[in-house]
């Protein structure tokens, strides 16, 4: 899975990476230039893997979500849906039409005022592999999606039918056997029905100016913090739990470590589900999660704390 660079390397580490590819050394070649579609708004419609997909078998996403403006020679704005405007950032440009913006190396397959192909690169050490590319991302300028193609992005970004077939396959297995569950593009929701009982689900906070991008972990890794007032006593666990299609827990393994104390370990376990079959079956409604509009089994991370006293 590609990680995201940090944008601290945009210019030191860009000068070596871009000249420095893995393979053979091949004669240099001129620098990209992005002239031609300055001043032009595109919108990402697709990002998928080499086979076609844009899920895999854990359930990851790659959501196409840019918004792209080339600015000048050396400067590109990208947009924050935190913001709701553009920001600029150094555009650093190599060779074999490999550039950088803010915090991804990227390789130009196509360009023309009505479209952008290009591929997300690897890095490695200190270079970037350019054969190694395993996502490659479309984007279509505003005009062409709303003037020549009629349509707009929300119909573009659909999931496509190859994509929907892998995702129903994943479903059956996971439907059949909870040991198959994967992450749901829709996360498992739980919502109190008493009084005393606090949910809140732990989310990422992105910033594009902080260089932080990434929420997958809020569907890929669902964290719950729970707490419980005038509970029996006063405890603190942390567990695993499969939520399959129906809504139904399944207790899966204790986050917290032990340091080998097996008695202290079975007697977590054992308080730990006697929790989870009460009180949370109890006192929430489970929502299972989906993905694509299916239900399905899929694992959540639950922090729940007790407290003997009334709020």
């Amino acid at each position: 899975m590609n990680k995201h660079l940090q944008i601290s390397v945009l210019i030191s580490g860009f000068i070596v990476l871009a000249f420095t590819s893995c393979g053979p050394r091949k004669p240099e070649k001129s620098k990209i230039s992005f002239k031609s579609v300055e001043g032009i708004t595109f919108l990402e419609v697709s990002r998928k893997q080499n086979n076609g997909l844009s899920y895999n078998e854990y359930g990851f996403h790659l959501v196409p979500d840019w918004k792209l403006r080339f600015v000048s020679a050396d400067s590109a704005a990208l947009y924050s849906p935190q913001k709701d405007k553009f920001f600029n950032f150094p555009l650093a440009l190599g060779t074999d039409s490999v550039f950088n913006i803010a915090h991804a190396f990227l390789k130009m397959k196509v360009m023309s005022k009505d479209s952008l192909v290009f591929q997300l690169l690897e890095a490695e050490g200190d270079s970037i592999n350019l054969n190694k590319s395993q996502v490659t991302m479309r984007l279509y300028s505003e005009d062409y999606i709303k003037n020549k193609l009629h349509t707009d992005l929300a119909t573009l970004q659909r999931a496509s039918k190859q994509d929907t077939a892998f995702v129903r396959g994943m479903v059956t297995k996971a439907n059949a056997d909870i040991k198959k569950a994967f992450a749901a593009s829709q996360p498992v929701q739980l919502i109190s029905k008493n009084p005393n009982l606090k949910v809140e689900q732990q989310k990422a906070k992105p910033s594009l100016l902080d260089n932080k991008y990434s929420t997958d972990d809020d569907y890929l890794n669902p964290l719950f913090n729970i707490t419980i007032h005038k509970a029996y006593q006063d405890f603190d666990y942390v567990f695993e739990a499969t939520i399959d299609s129906a809504g139904t827990w399944y207790y899966n393994k204790p986050l917290r470590h032990f340091f080998g104390d097996k008695i202290a370990e079975a007697n977590g376990i054992r308080v730990t589900k006697a929790i989870m079959n009460t009180y949370l079956k109890l006192f929430m409604t489970t929502v299972p999660g989906q993905s694509l509009g299916m239900k399905h089994a899929s694992i959540i991370s639950v922090h729940v704390m007790g407290f003997k006293a009334a709020k």
